[in-house]
């Protein structure tokens, strides 16, 4: 079944980057293994997936010990006390929404001599239950953030408002790939998910972030 999904995933981001005259090959698929089984996992990545996505560190550290050649990356939020153990299994943290959490990467990864990747989360949503940095604060942050010897910004990341009708997301991706464009236009951009990430393409996102597309 996660061979025929793949195909399927495969044919829409074909589909969507040809609307916008992209190549499909820019586009990174972070595979979601959040609740997952170890089995499940093993067979995306034997399918081709080597960017796996998780939101706890205790699952990832118990996974990424069976998948250690798997390109792991934190896609949830993370408590500042769930730092260094992170710094050990994540290459790419997508989660940054405080400048709190990023002075303690900052930090930890000092301390073992790693220059973190990370991505900004953006709170380009209304709903309360979103994280992020406010879009109006985000520049100030930017500039403190780029001054941590230890951290390597490397784009956006946004998560857009849960409904009914994917294309009402279309805003919430643009408002992100505005920002990104006024501060620089070279950062990746992390937006959409299974249901909403053909359009998340169309604005721009060049990584993707998918569970129940895969899994089914």
């Amino acid at each position: 079944m996660i061979k025929d999904n793949i195909l399927r995933v495969e044919e829409r981001i074909a589909a969507s980057c040809a609307r916008i005259k992209t190549d499909p090959r820019k586009i990174t698929v972070v595979c979601v293994t959040k609740g997952r089984s170890l089995e499940e996992v093993t067979e995306a990545f034997g399918a081709g997936f080597r960017h796996l996505g998780e939101s706890r560190v205790q699952e990832a550290r118990e996974k990424s010990r069976s998948i250690p050649s798997a390109d792991w990356q934190m896609i949830g939020r993370l408590q500042t006390n769930k730092v260094k153990e992170a710094l050990k299994i994540f290459s790419l943290i997508h989660s940054v929404d405080s400048l709190e959490l990023a002075c303690q990467i900052n930090k930890q990864a000092s301390r073992i001599g790693k220059i973190q990747d990370i991505l900004l989360e953006v709170k380009t949503s209304p709903e309360e239950s979103k994280a992020g940095f406010i879009p109006q604060v985000l520049p100030e942050a930017v500039g403190e953030i780029l001054r941590m010897d230890n951290l390597k910004v490397k784009g956006l990341m946004t998560i857009a408002p849960f409904t009914d009708e994917a294309e009402e997301t279309r805003k919430y991706f643009a408002q992100l790939r505005k920002l990104r464009d006024k501060m620089d236009p070279s950062w990746s951009l992390s937006m959409g998910m299974t249901d909403d990430f053909e359009i998340a393409i169309e604005e721009g996102a060049d990584i993707i972030r998918l569970g129940r597309a895969i899994f089914g």
